[in-house]
């Protein structure tokens, strides 16, 4: 086979080309850290990143789920304790209004203070975060005691089909994030201490001893809410250190997959500039003037 001059450049001038392009690819992914820059670069890591990917966002989902139970858990035990706290002052009244040697102007000036806490779990109760009430279930846009004086729940406090206020924190998994309104700041709650209040005001020592044993019992379902929360927040911290892991892992899998070996592609870029220039060098002994340049 008759080797001509046209054929040894346009066999150099192509060699020249496809060193451009590989010197081009590492400058690529030089520039942006990406072992490829469009799927046709490699359909394969293409097509894993797009489902790495969305793994990932599945987990910053979760994650955004897990800071929403933080916020409402938190905010719900605050409720609680504040409630209970005031619960227990209310005892402290009731046990100080049950003594004999207090004056009717005595039992009155408690019955205010016992009106003004009163008035405080109320507020407890119609509790907003983010403008959701916190303690009425799925029933979020409407407050559970709908009436301040005397104090008045809602119809549908009772209903279980409002109880349960669950996000999803995993694939499958959901949790509860409120208490059961039926058992915190009921009517039976309000009926308590609105009952205390009344008797001090009436100066009716013999009643204020029945409503110790209902006080103790409204106390209790207060209290039994409030561990069955606790239980729950621990357990969202166990979810929320898993999905800390798995987002680590799934940012360690999609880097794997798309991130460049910039050490690896330094020493690739300078290989291939060493080849570029010798292609050159030998290129410029090829391409030279012939007699036809001068016959033109």
């Amino acid at each position: 086979m008759r080797i001509t001059q046209s054929m040894l450049a346009s066999n150099s001038l192509r060699n020249l080309s496809n060193s451009y392009l590989k010197m081009g690819k590492y400058q690529d992914q030089l520039s942006t850290g990406k072992k490829i820059t469009k799927p046709s670069d490699d359909p394969v890591v293409a097509m894993k990143g797009m489902f790495y990917r969305s793994d990932l966002t599945g987990i910053e989902q979760y994650k955004r789920n897990l800071s929403e139970l933080h916020l409402w858990m938190d905010n719900s035990e605050a409720g609680l304790s504040q409630a209970n706290s005031t619960l227990q002052r209310v005892r402290e009244l009731l046990v100080q209004g049950q003594n004999n040697t207090l004056s009717p102007s005595d039992r009155q000036a408690i019955a205010v203070e016992v009106g003004q806490l009163n008035q405080d779990l109320v507020k407890t109760a119609n509790t907003q975060v983010a403008g959701r009430y916190i303690f009425h279930g799925t029933d979020v846009t409407n407050p559970p005691v709908a009436q301040e004086d005397p104090p008045q729940v809602v119809a549908n406090l009772t209903d279980p089909a409002i109880n349960s206020y669950n996000v999803e924190v995993s694939k499958g998994v959901s949790l509860k994030a409120n208490v059961n309104p039926a058992n915190t700041f009921n009517q039976e709650l309000f009926d308590v201490v609105g009952g205390i209040q009344a008797a001090l005001q009436n100066d009716n020592s013999v009643d204020l001893e029945g409503f110790t044993a209902k006080l103790d019992k409204v106390i209790t379902n207060l209290s039994t809410e409030r561990s069955e929360l606790g239980a729950r927040t621990n357990r969202l911290d166990l979810v929320e250190n898993r999905i800390d892991q798995q987002d680590v892992l799934a940012n360690k899998v999609l880097s794997d997959n798309e991130d460049a070996d910039i050490e690896k592609v330094i020493m690739d870029m300078t290989t291939q500039e060493s080849v570029h220039r010798a292609a050159l060098s030998v290129g410029s002994r090829i391409i030279q003037p012939t007699l036809m340049d001068f016959l033109r």
